[in-house]
């Protein structure tokens, strides 16, 4: 784990970060595998507790909780106090003293950020957010779509109360009220406005910043192109619409047989959109076998960091790593010979004799991998079926 933590090389498996690729490979939760990770590489440091670790005088549990605040200097005495007293102690200890480190910490995030402080003694609370532009347009987008259709408080009927109503759009949109129905149903549209050029060329945003090729490609993927053919002078002479985002029953069949990111071992159903597998730009359709649910990390991590997905004649998705290797979660066993990562590894295969319409409602097989959802044709034809498919199955990477 220090290793990885060291060389980034999770990043290398599709995984944000170590404890993320942990989280992958084990099913743990993210926070255990957080603290995993933070206690490999204090153990470095705190040569005592490895060793009690590794003689038993101490279980997993009670040696990743004193990591947290262990120092060379201390870890002796508190390894005696640890063997003696319950996991529950070891741990409320630890909450204790992070709780002192947690300030210099949050000043060490990321660039993005969020956060929030109270003021005028605990009666007013602020919130800072700081988003990439891309993302921060689509967020202000979305509030004011519901701002307009919050109503309007007495004495607020006035343009200068826009902030106080973006500032109620806000609190709906996190508390699940956006309108009628049981949560958000907002759709943000965000305009970017792109020359005909090079693929690697980014796009400016019309409410302002701009966008890079990767997120504006993301952004492009699930909406609508409108191509304008104008003179020097900017005088538009031709004007065509492409949509790019599937029809809601699309999107909803989609979800329904994907049940969540499809990249192996992810399988989260929070912030999903359907993506095109091969890209629109290549000549994808928009059909139900030309997506694929991804949740927002992995939807970036294909149109911004060079991975890509090939969906096989039995209807199965392949992952590609950015120099075209098959990607596989497998861990590598020691001793092995065998490189994980040249076999494919295929998530969802179907039986002889499936057609889409039982695929379409078959429950997951015993057979298929854990790490992944299993994916299902929904009906709509087979991939063979599809002149386009057959022509960037050939050669035509997405």
């Amino acid at each position: 784990m220090v290793e990885l933590e060291r060389t980034g090389r999770a990043r290398e498996e599709g995984a944000r970060d170590t404890a993320h690729l942990l989280q992958m490979r084990y099913g743990l939760s993210g926070w255990k595998a957080r603290r995993m990770v933070e206690a490999a590489g204090a153990l470095e440091r705190l040569p005592r507790l490895g060793e009690a670790l590794e003689q038993g005088v101490l279980g997993p549990d009670k040696a990743i909780e004193l990591a947290r605040y262990a120092t060379p200097g201390t870890e002796e005495g508190l390894i005696r106090w640890a063997a003696r007293v319950s996991y529950a102690a070891v741990r409320r200890r630890g909450e204790l003293e992070e709780q002192r480190g947690r300030e210099q910490e949050e000043r060490l995030l990321r660039e993005r950020s969020c956060t929030w402080y109270l003021y005028d003694a605990g009666r007013r609370f602020h919130l800072d957010l700081d988003l990439p532009a891309a993302d921060g347009v689509r967020l202000a987008t979305a509030v004011e779509e519901v701002a307009g259709r919050i109503p309007v408080l007495p004495g607020e009927e006035d343009p200068g109360s826009a902030p106080a109503r973006r500032a109620d759009a806000i609190l709906a949109l996190c508390t699940g009220w956006a309108g009628e129905g049981e949560g958000p149903s907002v759709s943000a549209t965000v305009v970017l406005h792109a020359q005909v050029g090079p693929v690697g060329r980014g796009a400016e945003l019309e409410a302002g910043g701009v966008a890079d090729p990767g997120a504006a490609s993301r952004l492009a993927c699930t909406g609508t192109l409108e191509h304008l053919h104008e003179d020097p002078s900017g005088r538009v002479l031709h004007r065509r619409r492409e949509p790019r985002r599937p029809p809601v029953w699309m999107v909803r069949q989609v979800r329904y047989r994907d049940g969540g990111c499809t990249f192996p071992g992810c399988g989260t159903r929070a912030f999903c959109e359907a993506h095109h597998i091969v890209f629109h730009r290549f000549g994808g359709p928009t059909t139900l076998e030309n997506l694929t649910l991804l949740c927002s990390f992995h939807h970036r991590l294909v149109h911004e960091h060079g991975w890509r997905i090939r969906r096989t004649p039995e209807g199965g998705l392949v992952w590609l790593r950015p120099d075209g290797r098959v990607h596989t979660p497998e861990p590598v066993l020691r001793g092995s010979d065998v490189d994980p990562v040249q076999e494919p590894v295929v998530y969802g295969p179907f039986g002889e004799g499936d057609d889409a319409s039982a695929l379409a409602t078959r429950p997951p097989s015993a057979a298929t991998s854990p790490l992944a959802p299993v994916l299902r044709l929904g009906a709509g034809g087979t991939l063979a079926g599809d002149a386009r498919w057959a022509e960037a199955r050939a050669g035509r990477d997405p």
